[in-house]
């Protein structure tokens, strides 16, 4: 009786216990392009920082990304091979998005969450990244396809097409007018669908206008016409939902603004005493050859 007695105790503690890789496989997705070899792939899991094998590993494939990206992407920016990688760790709700990336060229980590945010994800730990350079546009394909494969729910179609369109726009509009006005600029237009909805085009445009002043900003007619574009095509969302997700990421988008301007002011107060000492060497210099 005390042996049956132990070994059902046993059993209880056992169950008790969280088996923890299981745990982590559910949470985590890793999405490795078709195109790259073993060694490539072994690079990108150490960007990662975790060891291939100990998560799950999906694939994404060239046809799979234009797909995705085909009338939103140019064709020079999608490329005919699937080389962009991504490691998604879902977070507790409320936890705030966290995207960092190596080897991406064209999309920032603010685009990426703001872009993520219009699709439905607003909590999770991503890293994007290539065994060489890239413009990274591909990789919203990845971040999907590891989130519903995670949670088992799919994302509206039209949200994660909308989002692919933004994460676009704010990327021309980065090259101009730089990563935090475009990111900026786009997000105070979601926080307003409720009332772009009921606006006539001429009106989205006056809207522009004045958003884009408040950063001082001069958008082209082109720009302005990329943007009413996606005021249009985000018509489809929910606009309570869509302003959320805008409210959820914004201290996000915050500190990383702020962490980039402390690296701004540090490099160029590295700058400045790097001339200061260039400064005070070339007077030597110049003092030395004048008892020449």
């Amino acid at each position: 009786m005390k042996k049956t007695i132990s070994i059902l105790l046993l059993l209880a503690l056992l169950l008790s216990i969280p088996v923890r890789a299981d745990a982590e496989e559910i949470q985590s997705r890793a999405v490795i392009g078709a195109d790259l070899n073993g060694e490539q792939i072994e690079a990108v899991y150490t960007m990662f920082g975790v060891k291939r094998g100990s998560v799950i590993e999906l694939t994404m494939t060239n046809a799979e990304e234009r797909a995705s990206l085909a009338g939103y992407v140019d064709e020079s920016l999608i490329g005919t091979r699937s080389i962009s990688c991504v490691y998604v760790e879902l977070l507790p709700e409320g936890s705030g998005m966290s995207v960092t990336t190596s080897n991406i060229t064209w999309c920032t980590g603010e685009m990426y969450i703001s872009a993520l945010a219009t699709a439905g994800i607003t909590d999770a730990r991503i890293i994007v990244a290539a065994p060489f350079e890239v413009s990274g546009t591909a990789a919203l394909t990845g971040i999907y396809k590891a989130y519903e494969d995670m949670t088992g729910m799919k994302l509206d179609d039209l949200a994660k097409l909308v989002s692919t369109q933004e994460l676009t726009i704010t990327g021309d509009l980065a090259q101009e007018i730089g990563t935090m006005d475009s990111t900026s600029i786009v997000n105070d237009l979601k926080m307003m669908l409720d009332q772009t909805q009921q606006m006539s085009d001429e009106e989205i445009r006056d809207t522009i206008v004045q958003i884009a002043g408040r950063y001082n900003v001069k958008l082209t007619d082109a720009q302005i016409r990329q943007l009413i574009d996606l005021c249009r095509s985000l018509e489809g969302l929910n606009p309570d939902q869509l302003r959320q997700r805008v409210e959820e990421i914004q201290g996000t988008l915050q500190k990383v603004s702020e962490a980039k301007t402390k690296v701004v002011g540090f490099v160029q107060t590295v700058k400045k005493v790097i001339d200061s000492v260039s400064g005070f060497f070339k007077r030597i210099s110049d003092l030395l050859d004048r008892f020449h």
